[in-house]
């Protein structure tokens, strides 16, 4: 039995703390609109349709990244942005783990065999009406990806180390609908990260390693 420590932003030390993560208990309030204290009822006035994303850490020895994936610029919403894989949950989905599972599948082929879900963060409200599921897991390696060229653009790895650390989180704000809406940005490189995405791995920060 391995009982050396785990060495931070590990594969082991993530699913230490993802097994403390108790969000689905507490009943917090996430999303977009935590961003912009004061326009909660905008978020909550129609019905939020439910959608899952898997949170993939991929096991890399001592340093672990995350999956992401740039949708595809044909898409009619959210074309071209930096995402983690997932989308609607289906009637036919036993579960929000299974509706992440299923589109990391169809979305860019990474086979569930090499995933291990280890838990959950509290759902996440998206301005764009959408109430998800963030489903944690560790990625074993040897797995290959099948890009599906109709959704997915590109699917690319950035070392958790760097998400998790709050000098690469900076605020930024457009405006939307006559009102200066604030999100999170994180860029690596040519990937620029904002949104939804920077969102979830905000509260992924806040809720694991802040």
């Amino acid at each position: 039995m391995d009982d050396a420590p785990a060495k931070l932003f590990s594969p082991k030390d993530f699913r230490i703390r993802a097994a403390l993560e108790r969000g689905l208990e507490g009943g917090a309030d996430y999303g977009d609109h935590r961003w912009n204290p004061g326009i909660e009822p905008l978020f909550f006035q129609r019905p939020l349709r439910d959608a899952a994303v898997l949170v993939p850490v991929v096991d890399h020895g001592e340093q672990a990244t995350l999956l992401l994936t740039k949708r595809a610029e044909q898409l009619r919403s959210h074309s071209g942005q930096v995402a983690f894989p997932g989308g609607r949950i289906d009637p036919t989905d036993g579960s929000p783990e299974e509706a992440a599972l299923r589109e990391a599948e169809e979305e860019i082929g990474l086979d569930r065999s090499f995933v291990d879900v280890i838990g959950r963060m509290p759902d996440y409200v998206s301005g764009s009406g959408y109430r998800i599921a963030p489903v944690l897991s560790v990625v074993r390696p040897g797995f290959f990806l099948t890009i599906n060229r109709d959704e997915v653009d590109d699917a690319f790895e950035v070392p958790l180390s760097f998400l998790m650390d709050p000098a690469n989180h900076s605020r930024d704000s457009r405006m939307w609908e006559n009102k200066e809406r604030f999100f999170y940005t994180m860029p690596y490189g040519e990937r620029y990260i904002w949104g939804v995405t920077a969102g979830i791995i905000r509260t992924l920060y806040e809720r694991l390693y802040a």
